[in-house]
Formats: C-alpha cells, sequence, structure tokens
C-alpha cells in the first residue's frame, strides 16, 4: 500500500449515501475515480497532493460503497454530478479544483458545464469528449473500447455474463483499455476494487452508467457543443493508452476549453494506477501555477 487509507466517512445527500475520504490541509480538490474503480484509486497519490490541499476523494453512486440507484436515468453523468456538487456544499466547499478520471472525468466536464461558478480548476485525466467519441467512432475506437456498447445493452444481458465470473471480465478492463499488466495495479489497492465490482449493485449501476451515456448524456451534451469550459483546464492522457493511439486526445478538447493545457503520462489508461507520481507531478504543476481560490 502506498498511503494508509484515510477514515472513511458518509455523507447522507438528497438522493442518497455517498462514501468518501478526505486528508490534507489547503484548497479543496475533489477527485473522481473511473471505472470499474473506486476511491481508493487516489491513495497513492495522496502523500504529495495532501501537503498543499484538502483532498475529498469520493466513491461515485453505483460504485464502491456509495448508494446503488436503480433505474438508468440515475446514472448519468449529470446525475452523478449533482451527488458531488451537494457532497462539496455539505463540506462547506463552494469553490474548489476539481479532478477525475474516465468516467470520472466525464462526471466533472458535465459539473463544468452545468455549475461553472463552482469549478475552480478542471483536470481531465485520458478521456475524450462523450459526444465526440459517440459521434465519431471508428473501428480502432470500437475495438478498444467495445465496453461501451456491449455494457449498454438491454438488461439482464450483460449484468448476467459479468456476474458469472466478475474478476475475470473487469480484470481484464484493467488490462484492455491500454498497456498495462495486473502487477502493476497495488495488490492493496486491487483488492479493495475486486470487493467492490463483486457487488451486483454495482455491476448493475456501471451497466446502467454506460446506458445512460449513450441513451441521456449523448443529447445533454449534443446541447452544449457550441458552450465551453471557461476555467484553467488540464487534459493528462496515457502516451500508451487506446485514445492516444486512435486519436489526438488534446485536439478532441481545444474547442470545448477556452483555457486548456495538455500532457502526456507514461502508460496506459490507468496511468494514475501505473505511475502515481508521475500523475501527481503532472496535476501539482498545473495547479500550483493557479492563483489562489
Amino acid at each position: 500500500m502506498f498511503h494508509p487509507a484515510p477514515a472513511t466517512e458518509t455523507a447522507q445527500l438528497s438522493q442518497g449515501a455517498i462514501a468518501f475520504e478526505r486528508s490534507g490541509d489547503g484548497p479543496p480538490l475533489l477527485l473522481l475515480h473511473g471505472y470499474p474503480q473506486t476511491r481508493a484509486m487516489w491513495r497513492p497519490l495522496l502523500p504529495a497532493l495532501s501537503d498543499r490541499f484538502t483532498v475529498i476523494c469520493p466513491d461515485l453512486r453505483g460504485y464502491g460503497t456509495s448508494w446503488k440507484p436503480e433505474t438508468m436515468e440515475e446514472m448519468s453523468f449529470r446525475a452523478m454530478g449533482v451527488d458531488m456538487l451537494e457532497l462539496m456544499s455539505e463540506l462547506g466547499h463552494d469553490r474548489f479544483h476539481l479532478a477525475g478520471h474516465d468516467r470520472g472525468a466525464r462526471t466533472a466536464h458535465r459539473m463544468a458545464l452545468d455549475a461553472e461558478e463552482r469549478i475552480a480548476s478542471l483536470t481531465l485525466m485520458d478521456i475524450v469528449p462523450t459526444h465526440h467519441l459517440l459521434d465519431t467512432v471508428t473501428q480502432a475506437t470500437a475495438r478498444a473500447y467495445y465496453h461501451w456498447f456491449f455494457l449498454a445493452q438491454p438488461a439482464p444481458f450483460p449484468e448476467t455474463l459479468i456476474g458469472h465470473d466478475p474478476d475475470l471480465y473487469f480484470e481484464r478492463c484493467l488490462l484492455g483499455f491500454g498497456k498495462a499488466r495486473l502487477d502493476e495495479f497495488d495488490a492493496d489497492l486491487l483488492a479493495e476494487y475486486r470487493a467492490a465490482w463483486r457487488d451486483p449493485g454495482m455491476i448493475r449501476a456501471s451497466c446502467n452508467d454506460y446506458r445512460a451515456a449513450i441513451d441521456v448524456d449523448f443529447a445533454l451534451d449534443a446541447a452544449d457543443l457550441d458552450r465551453q469550459v471557461r476555467c484553467p483546464s488540464l487534459v493528462l492522457f496515457g502516451e500508451d493508452g487506446a485514445m492516444a493511439q486512435a486519436m489526438d486526445v488534446p485536439a478532441t478538447w481545444a474547442p470545448r476549453l477556452a483555457e486548456m493545457r495538455a500532457e502526456a503520462v507514461p502508460g496506459g489508461h490507468f496511468f494514475p494506477d501505473q505511475f502515481p507520481k508521475a500523475t501527481a507531478d503532472a496535476l501539482l504543476r498545473f495547479l500550483g501555477a493557479l492563483p489562489p481560490l
């Protein structure tokens, strides 16, 4: 384990309970995990980040030990973002820095559009815009990101197949989205990921996450194609990852982020797990150049 786990806290929000951890002291920094992980993914970065920030790491709804919605609509990025905005209000943070990886980055992008006055800076890790991904699918993208379309199939088809051997399926996700080996994932964190993804509620909710991306979020993003996120933004991407191989990641974001920096990080899609120090260093360089909140 890179870093001891901070105490688990629970916020009883209007829609359900969100589990989170916080550490450090300073301006608030909210970190949102991706699929198929939990808040635990950020722990290797905490020694560096918590020296300068109050770092809040929640489990998104549907994941980890947070509440598990029953419906597809409740797993949209907008709905996940509502939880996060309410959580930060509960913790007394009106404005905060925001960073996310994978599904957490998509949630963060939607939050920056829906509540721009609250987001001091935005960091997006290894994604291209949701609408762009779905609207410009190529053979290379479809092959690398087939799970988008498998998980979006009607229930209970993907849930049933995944439920027969969750470890086989989700470990294949960890290895298949970018250049990674299982031994590059910290053993203690991997044990937490496995415990979380063996929960049938997480399997159901995560499938609904991907259904909602197509059936809810695509239309929401289509309505906002002419809008830019105006706060300072950082785009990080794994230099060996599937997205970097398939397209120019910074170019997909340039029209959508008014003040953008972009940087490649060693590793594949899961570079925060593979190279936590490089990830923390890149984030700190960006945040350190910004004016105080």
